[in-house]
């Protein structure tokens, strides 16, 4: 079984991005980025938001295009219409089955790209099982909460905590069973 992880930049106040969509208060270089891309090499499947999907856009990502091109993309929209020729695949819904029988079927670990929505979703059901947190040392004060609408709060056991020297922290915890 291979587990949901949602790896992700988090304000100190718990956003992941700022009003619209703003990611400037967030880091784009330096070694906590490094470590995230490498990372993403160990992920088999990304699965996302349309939101979350169609802000790659502001990045050149074209609609159909595979942000994550070694990784089978699964984005949850009810909305989101793609080319016939897309790179990713477009759930309508959260279907807790289908997220089970990925775990059980993935070839490797799946990657929770975002957005809050989503993450409070899967945490409410009980789907995520790690969570890494790129904590940056900025207030956002509005925009993206990291877990949007979850009403559950599972209990976390610490597996790394790691600091760097431009004031981030990251923190990797696993969702106590």
């Amino acid at each position: 079984m291979q587990p949901i992880i949602y790896d992700v930049a988090v304000s100190i106040d718990g956003f992941i991005a700022g009003p619209g969509g703003d990611i400037s208060g967030f880091a784009h270089e330096g070694p906590v980025v490094d470590d995230y891309f490498a990372r993403l090499a160990q992920y088999a499947v990304a699965i996302m938001g349309r939101h979350t999907y169609e802000f790659g856009y502001r990045f050149g990502l074209k609609p159909g295009e595979n942000p994550y091109k070694h990784m089978q993309t699964i984005v949850f929209s009810r909305s989101l219409v793609l080319p016939e020729s897309a790179e990713v695949s477009v759930a309508p819904a959260l279907d807790i089955a289908q997220l089970e029988k990925l775990k059980r079927t993935s070839a490797g670990p799946v990657y929770l790209c975002g957005g809050g929505v989503v993450a409070g979703a899967l945490l409410a059901a009980g789907l995520i099982d790690i969570i890494r947190l790129k904590r940056a040392p900025v207030l956002l004060g509005a925009g993206t909460r990291l877990f949007d609408g979850a009403v559950q709060c599972p209990a976390f056991a610490e597996l790394e905590t790691r600091t760097y020297d431009n004031g981030y922290l990251f923190q990797e915890f696993a969702v106590k069973r």
